[in-house]
């Protein structure tokens, strides 16, 4: 440790730095990403309270549970995708595990989760909304639209698409970086 102002040491002038080892790129790669996904899980984890906002209505009336200033709301019946893409919240805490134990087979099951569970579903209303969006920007006109407070509700859907799909596209860009860094890890540990 060098002390300000105190006597160095002899022989050096305090440029002797170029020969200590380095921290390697996989690691710095791997802080860097890790804190990207983390920062992209808690954005799934926003847009899964707003889905559950919106499928709160449904799971009251299955359990018979009645509150009026819910019902008024008048929310719209939930789609089997919606249901799915609720699902895929499980593969965020799968997600958040590998980054804290930086476990490649656990990143990959996240990887693989959100791809099918978080990114299909999504497609998948996007093409089954495509119709009326198609329709609401050619005309400007909503009135022969399936609409929510006004709203026509694929202009709403295609807010929440937009935004589910890129926090899914970068999610899933930043595990298949982990995938690359972490396998790197482990060759260079077989190497070695």
């Amino acid at each position: 440790m060098a002390t300000r102002g105190g006597p160095w040491v002899t022989g050096t002038d305090g440029s002797d730095f170029s020969h200590r080892q380095k921290v390697a790129s996989h690691y710095h790669v791997s802080a860097l990403y890790k804190q990207r996904l983390r920062f992209c899980i808690f954005m799934h984890s926003l847009l899964f309270l707003v889905m559950c906002a919106k499928l709160l209505e449904d799971v009251l009336d299955r359990l018979d549970v009645f509150i009026l200033e819910i019902e008024e709301l008048y929310i719209p019946k939930p789609l089997i995708w919606e249901w799915i893409w609720l699902g895929g919240i499980v593969f965020a805490f799968v997600g958040l595990s590998a980054a804290r134990r930086n476990k490649l087979s656990s990143i990959k099951i996240y990887a693989v989760g959100t791809f099918l569970f978080g990114l299909c579903p999504v497609i998948g209303a996007g093409v089954y909304f495509f119709s009326e969006m198609w329709e609401y920007a050619e005309t400007r006109d909503s009135s022969n639209l399936e609409q929510w407070q006004g709203y026509p509700l694929a202009v709403l859907w295609y807010i929440f698409i937009t935004l589910s799909s890129q926090v899914h596209l970068f999610s899933l860009y930043f595990a298949i970086k982990l995938i690359r860094a972490w396998r790197l890890k482990s060759s260079n540990k077989k190497i070695n």
